[in-house]
């Protein structure tokens, strides 16, 4: 399940602090991933692209401006991302920057998904951010590095019909909080990323899964925005950049800690709201994995999972 693919000469960006360290991104075939290999490679950096998807994984890795791997593992799979730190090692040298961003949603009822979907989404999302720190952090201890967990507004306050997600971002966040504490005598610094609205693939369908649309419709105008990969990519580069404990995409993001305690019940209450205008059958309907990527993910996890895959 894995390919490395070696491409371009290294071109550095002096005087940048990322410029000549090596970089290892999850999730970097599409959207957010993708868009961050791309302006950590701008910002000189050698990176190495972790994903499922081989194909669309080295067509992005092959535009990078500075030298860099595709590796195709799942994170889940501990030794696969075991063997990818040791190719990692030997292609690029040691991590400086790891980054956790490989994730996937599943939309609908609880009593409606399937339990080996709603597990599917635990394990990508909380348990692939835990292994990806396990294969890593011995490289980052020796480069003093940093470790970015993505993670979301979602571990705000959690919405119905997206349970599994919900407690993968909230689950990731306090893993990465309790890991920040461990690490820090080695060196190592623990940065927590929340996107809000992103322009990915995963968000496309929003409409179609009414208490996403009507949270998105009953927040203010400027919450409202959807910001593209591109953009989420430059706020992340920035951080990880100073070493950030905390990266809010968008900044105004920084604001809402002080109120997250308030979240659960206005997320709550609308929710509510909309649910009562649905009927169940509809509900069950909705349940789906969102996204081309969490789709490439489900379908070859259950390719081989199931009895002669």
């Amino acid at each position: 399940m894995r390919d490395i693919h070696r491409t371009g000469a290294r071109r550095s960006a002096p005087g940048t602090p990322l410029s000549g360290r090596v970089a290892v991104v999850t999730g970097a075939a599409r959207g957010v991933g993708e868009g961050l290999a791309r302006r950590l490679s701008d910002a000189g950096m050698l990176v190495a692209l972790l994903g499922r998807e081989q194909e669309t994984l080295c067509r992005a890795a092959a535009l990078l401006p500075n030298r860099s791997v595709c590796i195709e593992a799942d994170v889940t799979d501990r030794q696969a991302l075991e063997s990818a730190a040791r190719q990692v090692e030997e292609e690029l040298g040691p991590a400086s920057v790891a980054v956790a961003n490989a994730g996937i949603a599943a939309g609908g009822p609880f009593t409606h998904t399937p339990a080996d979907l709603w597990q599917r989404v635990i394990d990508v999302n909380l348990t692939g951010s835990a292994n990806t720190a396990r294969a890593f952090l011995p490289q980052l201890a020796r480069t003093r590095g940093y470790f970015l967990q993505i993670a979301s507004t979602a571990a705000f306050g959690s919405a119905p019909m997206m349970s599994a997600y919900c407690a993968s971002k909230a689950g990731a966040e306090s893993f990465a909080q309790a890991l920040r504490g461990e690490v820090a005598p080695d060196g190592v610094t623990v940065g927590i990323a929340y996107l809000h609205w992103t322009g990915t693939d995963m968000v496309a369908g929003i409409d179609d899964h009414p208490v996403l649309k009507a949270l998105r419709r009953n927040q203010p105008r400027f919450a409202r925005r959807v910001h593209s990969p591109a953009q989420v990519a430059d706020w992340l580069t920035q951080g990880i950049a100073h070493r950030a404990h905390h990266i809010y995409a968008p900044p105004w993001l920084r604001w809402c800690q002080p109120l997250r305690p308030l979240f659960p019940t206005l997320v709550a209450h609308t929710a509510r709201r909309e649910l009562r205008t649905h009927a169940r059958g509809e509900l069950a309907a909705d349940v789906a994995v969102l996204g081309a990527g969490g789709r490439a993910d489900w379908n070859s996890y259950r390719s081989t999972t199931r009895p002669g895959g």
